[in-house]
This record gives C-alpha cells, sequence and structure tokens, in this order.
C-alpha cells in the first residue's frame, strides 16, 4: 500500500516533491502517457488521499472518483506520446520523453521527483527511481491513476471509434489474444507500433 515515506524525506526540509509515472509502454498499439502529480504534506488531511493506489489494483469506476480528487486538489499534468514516436526513438525513450515532458508541464517546478520503475535519464531535476513506486508513493500511485484514466478514455472514446473491429474499448491496445487474432484478420492501423509487430505479421499482410 503507498505511503508518504519518500515524501516526508523531502517535505521535512520544504522541498516540492513529484511523483512520474506512465501507462501502455507494453501495448501494441496507441500511445505511451505519463502524468506527473505534486501533493503536498496538507494532503494528508484529505480523506480520499488514504484510496489512492496503483492504478492496476482500482476499479474503473474507482479510478475515475479518484481521478476527479486528484486535478480538483492538486498539480498534475501528463504526456502523450504517439506510435509513430515510439517506433523512431523506441518505447523506452519515448517513455522517458513522456515523464520528462509530463514534469515541464506542471505549474510549480518540483524540487525533486519520484520516478516508477528503474530506468530513467539526465534530468535537470534531481530524481528518485523506485521500483514498484505506484505500490510505495502516494504521489507515484496518484500519477498512474492520472495517465491510466486519460489513455483509457482516449483509446476508448477516440481510438475505438476510428477502429471498432480491433475491439480497442475491451483491451486499450494491449497484446491480448483478441486484439492479436483482429491484427492477423484485418492487417494493422496506423496507430499501431510497427516495431511490435515483428512476431505477429508477416511482410505480406496489408498496412491500412
Amino acid at each position: 500500500m503507498p505511503n508518504f515515506d519518500y515524501e516526508n524525506n523531502f517535505w521535512d526540509r520544504n522541498k516540492i516533491v513529484a511523483g512520474v509515472d506512465e501507462v501502455g509502454r507494453g501495448c501494441l498499439a496507441g500511445p505511451v502517457v505519463s502524468a506527473a502529480v505534486i501533493l503536498n504534506p496538507l494532503s494528508k488531511d484529505l480523506e480520499f488521499v488514504n484510496e489512492i493506489n496503483d492504478s492496476k489494483k482500482l476499479s474503473a469506476t474507482k479510478r475515475e472518483k479518484i481521478y476527479s480528487d486528484i486535478i480538483s486538489n492538486f498539480d498534475y499534468s501528463y504526456s502523450f506520446i504517439d506510435n509513430e514516436v515510439i517506433d523512431e526513438i523506441n518505447i523506452l525513450n519515448a517513455s522517458i520523453l513522456s515523464m520528462k515532458n509530463s514534469v515541464d508541464n506542471l505549474k510549480n517546478k518540483p524540487d525533486h521527483i519520484l520516478v516508477d520503475g528503474n530506468r530513467f535519464s539526465n534530468y535537470d531535476i534531481d530524481f528518485t527511481l523506485i521500483v514498484k513506486g505506484d505500490e510505495q508513493s502516494f504521489s507515484i500511485a496518484a500519477a498512474s491513476i492520472i495517465a491510466k484514466v486519460l489513455r483509457d478514455r482516449y483509446m476508448l472514446e477516440v481510438l475505438d471509434k476510428q477502429f471498432p473491429e480491433y475491439g480497442f474499448a475491451k483491451h486499450k491496445g494491449y497484446a491480448t489474444s483478441y486484439h492479436i487474432e483482429k491484427i492477423r484478420e484485418y492487417g494493422i492501423t496506423p496507430i499501431h507500433r510497427k516495431s511490435f509487430m515483428k512476431k505477429i505479421l508477416s511482410n505480406q499482410q496489408r498496412i491500412f
């Protein structure tokens, strides 16, 4: 369960700390989305904060509710990196770029950022890498909720309507057996990550 242990190390020194996370890294289609959230010591007094958790452990309904609470109370931002950029610079670099963009878009510049995972790169703000950070830090967990809600909405409200035969509303672009079946049936779309397709499609199958 997330807590404030990491944040307290900075709040005790009157430092601003942001949590950063990304979603969609392992998907076959659509963007990778990152979010950054700045909590503060007063967060501890807000009842809903104790409901914040790793986005994967929350129902869609619960995520939407907490998402609304987060954006109503805290400084947050997000960044979408599309599949074409992912194919150009690879998914790791795209994920890092997305996370950096989300921090750069915050209204307030943090003194330190808590980054989910074990890979990042040089940045003008000090950072701490935390493996499974969305299970340990409220700031990172809050960022994971923002990123997850925004990406799911995009897959459902935009891409599923553009390409209804692929079932993006069901799998959100992840490599489910249903999704792979539809790729093999219809070929890939302009929003599929071509660099992820080598083991799924032969060169003979068409691209829309």
